[in-house]
């Protein structure tokens, strides 16, 4: 009669036992999955792009500064002449490099024959470069059919090109694994990323104003006659910021070349540049029905402030003929710059 009740007994050990051990399986299952989804910081464009320069370039030419939290990437180039007539800082537009093959590159090795210099830094995004997308979750039906799922996730990726294309970036870089909808968490980050940019805890207009510094820096200590802020797109707005915030007093000429004001930025370039009493070289495309009414209101606007010496220069866009329009422009840059010695 006992032998029963201890089968019995054991059988329901073994069944408490079986059942703590999946309770222990299914609550390890989380922690697994969470440390699947967790991966490294990706490296941002600029950051590549300033890598692919340092592989490609010749040493002399690259030169790391340091800023007040990193160190980047700027490329230098000596004037060719016994007795320079200056330095020209040059700083690219987001989504371009410090040789980008569109103007910033073109002017900081052409520059150097003509007595020039040249010193192109290297820029964070700005805040309104598009990043990739936290991408939409799913239907939580589909959630826990992973057979099912890469059929679905072909279909959806199919139907929306559009944010992954814009950012440069695959879908397979910024979708979470598909075990695991994307939580609150991961929406959170995503928004923030482009405000803390490479584990720096600076905005990304501090971050640009302590690397013009840093190029700055630099610059002075080959003690030139003249030093030069020239900024292509975006760059023209955060070289106009920066000298509109610090005014320093050796920096008494500035160039623009197509500039454009970033998104996220409340202070109009249009107000921003005239406002400066600085000589100011505006050069923009006659093509562009855009840039000719920016163009317009900027020349207005530096009327408005009386400004003693703001010059426009219209330039004419080829697009079958790119080698024809950047001598066109290296030699109106020179030419303007050579008119302020």
């Amino acid at each position: 009669m006992l032998r029963p009740h201890r089968l019995r007994f054991c059988f329901g050990l073994l069944a408490i036992a079986a059942a703590q051990l999946s309770a222990g399986e299914t609550t390890a299952l989380p922690d697994s999955t969470t440390r699947s989804v967790e991966r490294p910081t990706l490296p941002s464009r600029s950051e590549t792009m300033a890598a692919d320069l340092v592989r490609q370039l010749p040493a002399a030419e690259v030169v790391g500064l340091q800023a007040a939290e990193e160190a980047f990437v700027a490329l230098w180039r000596p004037a060719n002449v016994a007795e320079p007539k200056g330095v020209v800082i040059l700083l690219p537009g987001e989504g371009e490099s410090a040789d980008w093959p569109i103007g910033i590159g073109p002017l900081r090795r052409g520059l150097p024959d003509h007595g020039w210099h040249t010193l192109s830094v290297s820029l964070p995004e700005s805040p309104g470069f598009p990043l990739p997308l936290a991408p939409e979750p799913e239907p939580e039906p589909e959630q826990p059919l992973p057979e099912r799922e890469p059929s679905e996730s072909t279909a959806d990726s199919a139907e929306q090109p559009e944010a992954p294309n814009e950012a440069g970036y695959l879908p397979e870089e910024t979708m979470a694994p598909s075990e695991e909808p994307p939580s609150e968490t991961a929406e959170t980050e995503a928004v923030e990323a482009p405000v803390i940019e490479s584990g720096k805890g600076l905005q990304v207009s501090e971050r640009i104003d302590e690397r013009i510094e840093a190029a700055l820096t630099y610059a002075r200590t080959r003690q030139p006659e003249m030093i030069v802020l020239l900024g292509q797109g975006t760059g023209g707005y955060w070289a106009a910021r920066y000298l509109r915030q610090l005014a320093p007093e050796d920096i008494q000429h500035l160039l623009l070349i197509q500039p454009r004001q970033p998104q996220g930025q409340e202070e109009p370039l249009t107000q921003l540049a005239p406002a400066l009493k600085l000589a100011t070289g505006d050069f923009y495309y006659k093509s562009s029905i855009g840039q000719q009414n920016e163009a317009r209101e900027r020349l207005n606007a530096s009327r408005r402030n009386q400004h003693p010496a703001y010059h426009q220069v219209g330039l004419q866009f080829l697009p079958d003929n790119q080698t024809t329009e950047q001598q066109r422009l290296l030699r109106r840059v020179r030419g303007w710059l050579d008119k302020q010695l």
